[in-house]
């Protein structure tokens, strides 16, 4: 055999190598988990299986993905809009055709732990597996019954619009390769049983870090110790590892429980997509619970990376559009946030100076907010929420972008302009 023909063939050997890896590595099933493995046994005390699962169904917030607004509940049909293209959750309900009646416990149980449908088709990331493969066998059996248990919903899935080369299921088999592994919680001698607690609800049911986490180009999770967040449902959500971003490891214990139980708190409060998480899911979670996550997220490690480069006050000497800004922050913000972004006590009215959401790298939440406003959630805590009317229709994006360009630079906040452009990119429509 000449040269040649022995480098031809040894390529086609080594390329059908790496195909036939990324193949077992992106196919591979593990095998039914037994639920031998010790995880802190959330709602422990509800006997009942599909009472238990209706309970971690509310923790993991089944149904704000899995229900279109004002339609019937986890019948799926939600737009969940993506770099990739417009993702539709499905139907969840037990309709034999339509949903999932015909699925079984292990079934359910493969496509959080791997990842699969039942067919072994894998799952686009979107359903956030990465994390739900965290959820031990037993929980996974109680969110199971308690779907079994919905009235079922005739209603067929609607497909997915995707960007070329995403709408590509086969591709899956590669990204599963370099980007996904199936695990398992791993309880941390070192740490308390309120720790673990809080981690299993926050890594696992939680999935916290499927909006909170830094990813890259193909939507990867780089790595949960990057000071970065991400871009989810058109709002930014940022670092929980971030001192500046939503870190929030110098808040009291008491503080961080108010804002993820009563979606607002002292430090501030929520809005766009997690006010909705606050609504659906964490304002319905037992006393122990809120205050174990609170134990993980005020431990987390925290380091700096949100926060917009600084410019310098002189900067702004002459601006007309500083000017601009200001003269229309004075007319159309003054009256509820301050004259100097002082604010109110009234958690409704959040004082603008030094606050980390309004100077963060991200311009796009503070955007969001001055064009179509934004609530906290209705809650216990919180029964009257106050919050940001829409000006969408009443300023220009570069009116707003003058506005928000002097709030980023006033009374100590040093972070740079926004321009129009940035803006108009948003005007998105609410989708709150």
């Amino acid at each position: 055999m000449s040269r040649p023909l022995r480098w031809l063939l040894g390529a086609v050997v080594l390329a059908a190598a790496v195909i036939a890896l990324i193949a077992w590595r992106g196919l591979r099933v593990d095998a039914p988990h037994d639920g031998a493995t010790p995880v802190p046994r959330i709602a422990a005390d509800i006997s009942d299986p599909v009472a238990r699962g209706a309970y971690l169904a509310r923790a993991a917030n089944c149904r704000g993905c899995h229900s279109a607004r004002g339609d019937e509940p986890y019948a799926g049909g939600r737009q969940i809009p993506t770099p990739f293209g417009t993702f539709r959750s499905p139907n969840i309900t037990p309709d034999p055709e339509t949903g999932i009646g015909k699925w079984s416990d292990t079934d359910f149980w493969h496509a959080l732990h791997d990842g699969r449908g039942p067919d072994g088709a894998p799952l686009y990331p979107v359903f956030p597996y990465t994390h739900y493969t965290r959820v031990d066998r037993q929980d996974s059996d109680a969110l199971f019954a308690y779907l079994r248990s919905l009235p079922p919903v005739d209603r067929k899935n609607r497909p997915h619009q995707l960007k070329f080369p995403y709408d590509q299921r086969w591709l899956l088999v590669a990204w599963r390769a370099l980007f996904f592994r199936a695990g398992t919680f791993e309880v941390q001698a070192d740490r308390d049983a309120n720790w673990n607690r809080g981690a299993y609800l926050t890594q696992g049911l939680g999935h916290c870090g499927a909006c909170h986490e830094a990813r890259n180009a193909l939507g990867a999770i780089v790595s949960d110790e990057d000071p970065a967040g991400g871009v989810v449902l058109d709002w930014y959500a940022p670092s929980l590892r971030a001192s500046d971003g939503a870190g929030v490891a110098h808040w009291s214990h008491e503080q961080v429980v108010a804002l993820l139980r009563d979606g607002v708190s002292a430090h501030g409060s929520t809005m766009g997509p997690m006010a909705e998480v606050v609504y659906e899911s964490l304002q319905h979670l037992h006393a122990e619970d809120l205050s174990a996550m609170a134990a993980y997220l005020r431990a987390l490690p925290q380091s700096e990376g949100e926060s917009a480069p600084r410019v310098a006050s002189a900067a702004h000497e002459g601006d007309k559009a500083w000017e601009r800004g200001a003269s229309n922050y004075a007319k159309h913000c003054a009256d509820c946030h301050g004259d100097r972004g002082e604010g109110k006590e009234d958690p409704g009215y959040p004082a603008l100076a030094g606050n980390r959401a309004v100077t963060m790298r991200s311009p796009v939440n503070p955007i969001r907010a001055v064009l179509y406003g934004g609530y906290a959630p209705g809650t216990a805590g919180n029964p009257a929420p106050l919050g940001m009317p829409p000006y969408h229709a009443t300023l220009s994006d570069q009116e707003i972008a003058e506005i928000l360009g002097y709030v980023r630079g006033s009374w100590g906040n040093a972070a740079r302009p926004i321009a129009s452009f940035e803006v108009t990119r948003q005007r998105t429509g609410p989708l709150w």
